[in-house]
């Protein structure tokens, strides 16, 4: 089928590929001229595993533009994979999936079936597909579904072309076929229900799965106060299988670009219909909390962080991806620099992206090792392989104080028991031998 996709980032791109992978072709397009140039040449603007072999290899039916018009004219599907931020309030911002829809409203010259995979508040397929027929310019017919993405940063490919479930909201028959056609060759369950229901499965899923980070969290704080493990903790529930064992590994919180927006994003469509949702006010309360658990640590070791050299391993909210959308490590670091702190920090793939942050402030590393050089204080933010490869008696030998505060649970305590420096991880018990 002939397919147009609005946006190149995460969900739009990978889409796209993916699509294109199956044999459909396939029309990228986005605003920025040079993000353009650079996909035409094969060359993926994000960092995501398995992408540009991907794009390389189905460039034959992959087609990168700015030139939505064309793009849209002739697509039998269009899909919007578009960016929906969150405002101050912590409402969606739509600005840029109206702005697709406007364009897609002048330029359609068949009839077509426009599909919404950024994530909206429910109710928002409706009024895309009236404002798209209010504002045709040509008499064609327009068909609005929704199809939300489910795809995890690091794993976006795979998630995308074996995916768990394939969700389709549509209120006219006709429509969801067109899109049971497009998936006609994915191996995956799928679920054909209305707009309104796809729209909440995408929303009660996302914000499912941040409840459970953050209670495991909440359990493994108390772990620390009574002298229970977290991971056994955790063991021991994930055997149960109506709890399962996903989702349950504690650390310093969640971050990246779907499950701090769309837990605000729900509790405010709550808000707004006099509907609140507590528990997830409470997710994103634990969650707030949970991102400055090291910072606490850290001043239970040190009275004053002035003047200390701390090695900051891991930048990104999760390893496999660049993206420092709502990572702990940026508060942190924001903190140690207000404190007086010198940072080293190590990230095998986030320095660029980082340091436009903290431009100039910050001592980046090629290695893990150099950045824990006469170091003071480390703290873990990512588990990235290289920090995990890391020997216990490594932090003892290039560090100047071993004080090792691990926000990932990245090693075993076991490893640290015998060697002259603090190991203090999350929800278990810590190794203090100097």
């Amino acid at each position: 089928m002939k397919i147009a996709v609005a946006g190149t980032g995460y969900v739009g791109l990978v889409t796209g590929v993916c699509l294109a992978e199956h044999k459909h072709e396939v029309t990228c397009v986005d605003v920025d001229e040079k993000k353009i140039e650079k996909m035409q040449q094969g060359i993926s603007p994000i960092y995501e595993k398995g992408l540009p072999e991907l794009m390389k290899k189905n460039m034959d039916r992959l087609t990168f533009t700015t030139d939505y018009k064309k793009a849209y004219a002739d697509a039998e599907v269009i899909f919007i994979g578009v960016g929906t931020p969150e405002k101050v309030d912590g409402s969606a911002n739509l600005k840029y999936v109206y702005t697709v829809a406007k364009q897609i409203a002048e330029s359609v010259e068949r009839d077509c079936v426009v599909v919404v995979k950024s994530t909206v508040p429910i109710g928002t397929n409706d009024k895309i597909e009236n404002y798209i027929r209010e504002h045709l310019t040509h008499p064609v017919e327009i068909d609005c579904v929704s199809n939300p993405e489910f795809l995890s940063q690091g794993t976006a490919v795979r998630d995308t072309l074996h995916a768990a479930r394939i969700i389709i909201g549509a209120e006219k028959e006709k429509a969801g076929n067109v899109l049971m056609k497009v998936y006609e060759d994915f191996e995956a369950p799928k679920i054909l229900t209305n707009r309104r229901s796809a729209e909440m499965i995408k929303y009660a899923s996302n914000d499912f799965l941040a409840l459970k980070i953050s209670y495991v969290n909440e359990i493994a704080n108390f772990c620390e106060t009574v002298g229970a493990d977290i991971e056994d903790v955790a063991k021991g529930m994930g055997m149960d299988e109506r709890i399962g064992n996903k989702f349950l590994k504690a650390g310093i919180g969640y971050g990246g670009s779907c499950f701090p927006k769309d837990t605000k994003a729900l509790h405010w469509l709550g808000n707004y219909y006099d509907k609140e949702f507590k528990t997830i006010k409470a997710a994103i309360e634990v969650n707030d909390n949970q991102k400055l658990k090291l910072i606490k640590k850290a001043r239970q070791y040190y009275s004053s962080l002035e003047g200390l050299t701390v090695a900051v391993l891991g930048l990104t909210f999760k390893p496999g991806t660049n993206d420092l959308r709502e990572a702990p490590s940026i508060l942190n670091v924001g903190i140690l620099l207000d404190d007086g702190a010198v940072v080293k920090a190590f990230d095998p793939v986030a320095e660029a992206e980082f340091d436009r942050l903290y431009p100039g402030k910050i001592k980046y590393c090629e290695l893990p090792e150099q950045a824990l050089e006469d170091a003071d204080l480390c703290m873990i933010f990512t588990e990235w392989e290289e920090i995990k490869n890391l020997t216990p008696q490594t932090f003892c030998n290039k560090m100047k104080k071993p004080v090792i505060l691990d926000g990932r649970n990245c090693f075993q305590i076991r490893e640290f028991e015998d060697l002259p420096l603090i190991y203090d991880s999350i929800g278990r018990r810590t190794v203090r031998n100097i």
